[in-house]
């Protein structure tokens, strides 16, 4: 009984936090693109580093409070939160439109980007909660 008690707890915390991360990134892309343009997917992109730097802040916080990922903090801010504001399945659906566009060099820069741009804001999240 104790068991079912933690998972519904932690259903809604996750949900909890996925009900604030989902319109703030709906919001946050929709204002980049209308702001810089959208042929190229800079919204997805801001998200993704953002939610990244922020993940980074967030295990860094786990790791100095010795949290586990079953920890009330976790499941509300990186599971639900994070896990609902991150966009790699748009991420994946934007470059695979590129690539199919002709617009090959524009795919390969999502890619670079998107991946050189997240590990480097999980890396400086991390280094900035830990200190």
């Amino acid at each position: 009984m104790e068991h079912m008690i933690h998972l519904v707890i932690g259903g809604a915390l996750v949900t909890a936090g996925a009900v604030v991360g989902t319109p703030l990134r709906f919001f946050v892309a929709r204002v980049i693109g209308e702001r810089i343009g959208e042929t190229f997917p800079w919204g997805t992109l801001v998200v993704n580093v953002t939610g990244c730097f922020l993940m980074g802040l967030a295990a860094a916080y786990a790791k100095k409070h010795g949290l586990s990922g079953q920890s009330e903090f976790w499941l509300l801010f990186a599971t639900g939160f994070l896990g609902s504001y991150t966009t790699v399945s748009s991420f994946a659906l934007q470059t695979l439109a590129l690539a199919r566009d002709g617009e090959q060099r524009f795919a390969l820069g999502n890619i670079a980007l998107s991946v050189g741009l997240c590990l480097g804001a999980v890396a400086l999240g991390f280094a900035a909660g830990a200190s």
